[in-house]
């Protein structure tokens, strides 16, 4: 019996109002992020992973994602690549009122590749479903990013909220790893592991007790 993950590509909302319009991501810097977004959706075609492109819309008259404009248009980056399925979406997870589970299923896969926008609210929200599915979750920290935000409960910048969440995502809920590592992997056809909560603690806890050093 094969143990080799049965993988699909998920390129979450890679369009233009996270690129040029009204959520510019910031980190990782767009450009790099977009540019391993399309190394993974490449390899993946390379070696017989499905692709699913999900792409958020709004109602028309909505000041982001609006149906119809050009903020919520696919980026060339993912319009110009092949695709196996492709799923709109109204909320932050990409199960949440699709298919996805019914394809994922259809087609045996049994792990979730993360790449695409963003890390906070979409990603993490898919990343969570689909590992309390059942499913494997690898989160590509270099094909993904966040935004900076500020609100009553305070401010975060963009690398604050990204590393947050890549270290939690690691610690439970996905293997998260840089887009070169996941490419490898794919090539040999091996699974990638994350983390858990008290391994993560654990060395945490040891880094805060350690003696600072001397000068």
């Amino acid at each position: 019996m094969s143990t080799s993950p049965r993988r699909a590509l998920i390129v979450i909302d890679v369009q233009n109002e996270y690129v040029t319009g009204g959520l510019p991501i910031e980190y990782p810097p767009v450009q790099d992020s977009l540019a391993n977004i399309g190394r993974a959706i490449d390899a993946a075609h390379a070696h017989a992973v499905p692709v699913i492109v999900v792409q958020h819309i709004s109602p028309p008259d909505a000041s982001l994602f609006a149906r119809g404009s050009h903020g919520a248009a696919l980026h060339a980056v993912v319009a110009d690549r092949a695709y196996d399925h492709l799923i709109e979406k109204t909320l932050p997870s990409s199960f949440a009122g699709t298919d996805l589970a019914d394809w994922l299923a259809a087609n045996a896969i049994d792990t979730l590749s993360v790449v695409g926008y963003m890390t906070q609210n979409c990603n993490v929200s898919t990343t969570l479903h689909a590992s309390h599915a059942g499913f494997k979750v690898e989160y590509l920290n270099d094909a993904t990013g966040a935004l900076p935000y500020e609100n009553d409960a305070g401010y975060a910048s963009a690398e604050e909220i990204h590393r947050a969440f890549t270290v939690v995502m690691h610690a439970r809920f996905a293997a998260v790893v840089n887009t070169g590592d996941w490419i490898d992997a794919v090539a040999a056809g091996k699974p990638l592991a994350g983390g858990s909560i008290g391994a993560s603690n654990k060395k945490a806890r040891e880094r805060n007790r350690a003696p600072a050093s001397v000068q």
